[in-house]
């Protein structure tokens, strides 16, 4: 029998390891030596991660395989270039899987969150690389925009192919309750850029935890999917603090990057248990339902939330743009020898 009480084996054990009591602790990072120390359940990944990624010289090794494949297969420059990234974000996965035993998150190009079809095709051409590479579709989420068109896509890979998506880039209510709706796996809210868009619009430049906006999102989507049963769980993403993390504990997943997950692993302060199903069930908040219409008004009203997801489609378009650029060069010197 160990003497120790319990009160003082969590103040031992590090806020990481009392937080995974109650959530599931994913990485977000394309970073393998990050994943490896901090052993989460899962990993995230998206084009800016990848694209950081693909520049660190370790991993320069996996955009070559990428871009043999890309010329490989043929085609006009264009084809070759979407190839090797198809491939490129594939091998990534593949790496990260190694690492995890449960799921890696790949992204869609954000250039197709308006356009439905071409990311549900995109998607079952992701899924189809990993069922070549003998990885099953249950260990993929592919991630998608939450725009309308996003969330449609999502529902038809979910129904029609049985593939698990990872609604990105969620900002409002509205997002959040037409995912539900949709009856997608998962769910991303955006913690952090909530809490930017705040301190750059507002008077106010700082929060406790439990007053965060970012937070008191999360906590009304999680609370509303659980008081009415919804099969979506929420995976809360870009945190800027631990705080913010803490304040989360309890909530289906939590994706945090590299940083934070060392601060919580030299963290040894008690974390307590803040979103439960009990709250979410005593909640006062009323069903909805939204159709097209309804969805464009209600997140048409959420300043905030347009903002950050028309500003998150193009950050994330940009860095893919980035890696193309890149990809190209590297295609143009294989093929001159170089």
């Amino acid at each position: 029998m160990s003497s120790v009480s319990p009160d003082k084996r969590r103040k031992m054990e590090s806020a990481l390891n009392q937080l995974k009591k109650h959530t599931v602790v994913v990485a977000d990072t394309g970073d393998f030596n990050a994943i490896d120390e901090y052993k989460p359940q899962d990993a995230t990944t998206n084009p800016s991660l990848i694209l950081a990624a693909a520049k660190m010289p370790a991993y320069q090794h996996l955009l070559d395989q990428a871009i043999k494949y890309g010329i490989a297969k043929g085609g006009t420059e264009e084809e070759q270039v979407a190839n090797t990234m198809d491939k490129l974000f594939v091998t990534f996965g593949l790496e990260i899987l190694k690492l995890v035993p449960g799921r890696v998150s790949t992204e869609v190009d954000a250039r197709l969150s308006f356009d439905k079809d071409e990311m549900v095709a995109k998607a079952l051409r992701l899924i189809a690389l990993y069922e070549e590479a003998g990885i099953s579709k249950e260990r993929v989420l592919i991630k998608l925009s939450s725009t309308w068109e996003g969330i449609q896509a999502g529902k038809d890979l979910e129904e029609k192919h049985g593939v698990h998506c990872n609604m990105t880039l969620l900002f409002s209510f509205a997002q959040a309750v037409a995912c539900a709706e949709a009856q997608v796996t998962l769910i991303s809210p955006f913690v952090g850029r909530i809490f930017d868009w705040y301190k750059e619009n507002t008077d106010r430049k700082s929060y406790e935890p439990h007053e965060d906006p970012g937070v008191l999102s999360v906590t009304k989507i999680f609370n509303y999917y659980k008081k009415y049963g919804y099969s979506t769980v929420v995976m809360g993403a870009s945190f800027r603090n631990t705080g913010q993390v803490k304040a989360l504990t309890g909530c289906d997943l939590l994706t945090i990057s590299p940083g934070l997950l060392a601060e919580l692993s030299e963290d040894h302060s008690t974390v307590t248990q803040m979103l439960t199903v009990e709250k979410a069930k005593a909640c006062d908040l009323e069903k909805i339902h939204l159709d097209e219409k309804a969805f464009r008004w209600q997140h048409n009203e959420d300043r905030m939330a347009v903002e950050k997801l028309s500003d998150g489609i193009r950050k994330f378009a940009a860095d893919a743009i980035k890696l193309e650029t890149m990809i190209k060069e590297k295609i143009l010197n294989v093929k001159n020898g170089q």
